[in-house]
This record gives C-alpha cells, sequence and structure tokens, in this order.
C-alpha cells in the first residue's frame, strides 16, 4: 500500500512539473499558415480566408500537430523541423545545396566545396566561416540605404544600396579579380 501511495505521489509530481518546462514551442506550422494567409489578398479576403480555415479545422489540425509534434521535436532536440531547410540550385556550373537554418546558410558546391555564411545580429553583419570556425565579416548592414562591404584589399568599403552604388563596387570587386589573373 505504502509503495502504491509512493508511485501515485511520484507521477503526480512529475506530471505537475510538466506544464512548468516551459515547452510552449515556437508554432512554426500555425505561424506559416497565418503568415500565408496574410498575404492572399486585401483584408476582406484575408479574414474569409481566416474563417474559412476555422471552419475547415486547418489552423486546429496546426496547432495540434505543433503542439504534439513539432514543438515536442524542437523542445527534445532544440531544432524545429520546419525552421531548418535545404534548397537546390542549378547553375551551368552544376547543382548548388543551399541549406538554411536559424543562423544562416551552409553552400555546397557541386565539386563539394562548402561555404558557411552566417548572421550576427549584435553587429548586424554577415560573416564566412571557414572549416577551422574562423569568422571572416563580408557585410556589414549600416542602414535601410547603406552597407559596408569588403574590398580587394580586406577593408570594409561603404557602399551605396542603389544601381550606381553597386555598379561602382562591382567595378572595384571585378577589377581587382581581373588583375590577379
Amino acid at each position: 500500500m505504502k509503495k502504491n501511495t509512493l508511485t501515485v505521489a511520484a507521477i503526480i509530481s512529475i506530471a505537475a512539473m510538466l506544464p512548468m518546462q516551459s515547452c510552449i514551442g515556437n508554432f512554426n506550422l500555425t505561424r506559416k499558415v497565418l503568415a500565408w494567409n496574410n498575404q492572399v489578398g486585401n483584408k476582406f479576403v484575408n479574414e474569409i480566408v481566416f474563417f474559412a480555415f476555422w471552419i475547415l479545422p486547418v489552423y486546429e489540425v496546426t496547432s495540434v500537430a505543433d503542439l504534439l509534434v513539432l514543438n515536442s521535436i524542437e523542445f527534445w532536440s532544440g531544432n524545429n523541423p520546419l525552421q531548418a531547410s535545404t534548397k537546390t540550385v542549378d547553375t551551368e556550373q552544376g547543382r548548388y545545396y543551399i541549406a538554411c537554418d536559424d543562423k544562416g546558410y551552409t553552400i555546397t558546391a557541386p565539386n563539394g566545396d562548402v561555404v558557411r555564411l552566417d548572421f550576427e545580429t549584435d553587429s548586424n553583419t554577415w560573416e564566412v566561416i571557414t572549416e577551422e570556425g574562423e569568422a571572416y565579416p563580408f557585410m556589414t548592414i549600416i542602414d535601410d540605404n547603406h552597407v559596408k562591404m569588403i574590398d580587394k584589399d580586406g577593408m570594409m568599403r561603404m557602399v551605396e544600396l542603389s544601381e550606381q552604388g553597386v555598379m561602382a563596387y562591382s567595378s572595384v570587386v571585378s577589377g581587382s579579380c581581373l588583375t590577379q589573373r
């Protein structure tokens, strides 16, 4: 009898602690459906689709899938399966694979070379990460109209985000490539 009471008490204690684990999750599937709904049309069309998705239980199904499956995977693994994705890009040089995660991109070239690009939110900077784990900044976002880009000397150069600014930077970079050949 005492052993059963202890077992029941342990089960109740564990069950009571589960809600305190902060396993709310991001509900990414439901958010993606809502984001898609916001892009369907004007506010009246969005409202009709919103109500239709509640009646057809689309939101209920995505919420339950998030709650029971995706958020649990995110909690235990630390990664949400909907956040990461891999795309392929076919070019004249071959097929490139681009894997996206919450921090940046991993690009695999047709010859097997891998380049890692990470975005540092603290400094608004995109960095190239070497195989040894060293980070080299190549672009820093200054404001809506300007970025700093690395030039041929390895220095950061201010670039205006306009056709003229990009063309000027492009001529500096392509000029440095021609002189190195």
